[in-house]
């Protein structure tokens, strides 16, 4: 069994997305960062990739899934980049699953995807952060920001870490300079709800004097369809459509893999719907 703080490690934490001027990290440099050995960064990283894969198979396995992937707007040999913080930079996160999936059911495609969210990360720096994003010159972005600006200081009305207009004059600045030019499509995606009982209990939390509301996250998805008439996913269903799944991992920020898919599956069909239009 993997140690679970090395697995929340690996699975969220990407140094080479930071450390972007180094050289290729090897597996034996990145289990040092990791405070580990190469044998258990190994293991560690390949009992995340089967966790990914499970959920592929589920989705793929169910039939209004394999309607979507046969209307995906991508054409054959896009490049497709996401932006974002933790969400996003999860290995299990919404964007892997739907690497993954895309890549196994839809082979045909011949799609590149790059992932560039970094955990942690607020508008601002993404927005410092710009040029790394032109350069990819992707053909469709996907931008899935803001929970880490929600942030709030002491309590639930304290500070916020970045404000409401600064987070929105960052994303609007994001979405007129990041693309290579008019061809290219960005799509938004809200950030999840939380789960504030777990937040208010999450030991590492209490003593930074840190935490989040669904209020402010709420709030702030409400304004995204207001930035650009760019397609706008909203992820707060997913967070209602995991069952008897963990909503959340014990943080109560992070999204369990239950939702991850469930948003993977909603944009899915948010694209071939719109596709449709």
């Amino acid at each position: 069994m993997s140690d679970p703080m090395l697995e929340k490690l690996i699975r969220f934490q990407h140094p080479g997305r930071v450390l972007g001027f180094g050289r290729p990290l090897t597996d034996q440099t990145l289990a040092s960062i990791f405070g580990t050995d190469e044998e258990t960064y190994r293991a560690t990283l390949s009992d995340i990739e089967a966790q990914r894969a499970n959920a592929v198979n589920a989705l793929a396995a169910d039939p209004a899934v394999h309607a979507d992937l046969l209307s995906v707007p991508f054409a054959r040999g896009a490049h497709i980049a996401a932006i974002g913080e933790s969400t996003t930079a999860d290995r299990l996160s919404w964007f892997e699953i739907l690497r993954t999936l895309l890549d196994a059911e839809r082979p045909d495609l011949e799609l590149r995807f790059d992932n560039l969210a970094i955990t942690g990360a607020t508008t601002t720096q993404v927005l410092a952060g710009l040029p790394a994003i032109r350069r990819q010159s992707a053909d469709w972005v996907f931008c899935m920001l803001g929970s880490n600006d929600s942030q709030r200081f002491d309590s639930a009305d304290g500070p916020q870490l970045v404000t409401r207009a600064e987070t929105l004059r960052n994303l609007r600045e994001l979405r007129a300079r990041s693309l290579p030019d008019e061809t290219s499509r960005w799509v938004w995606v809200t950030p999840t709800p939380v789960d504030e009982s777990l937040v208010a209990d999450f030991t590492f939390f209490r003593i930074a004097g840190i935490t989040w509301t669904n209020a402010d996250l709420s709030d702030l998805s409400r304004a995204f369809s207001e930035l650009t008439d760019d397609l706008v996913i909203d992820s707060a269903p997913a967070a209602a459509a995991t069952g008897d799944d963990p909503a959340f991992i014990e943080d109560g920020v992070h999204p369990s893999i239950a939702i991850q898919a469930a948003l993977a599956s909603r944009v899915l069909a948010a694209l071939g719907e719109r596709a449709l239009r």
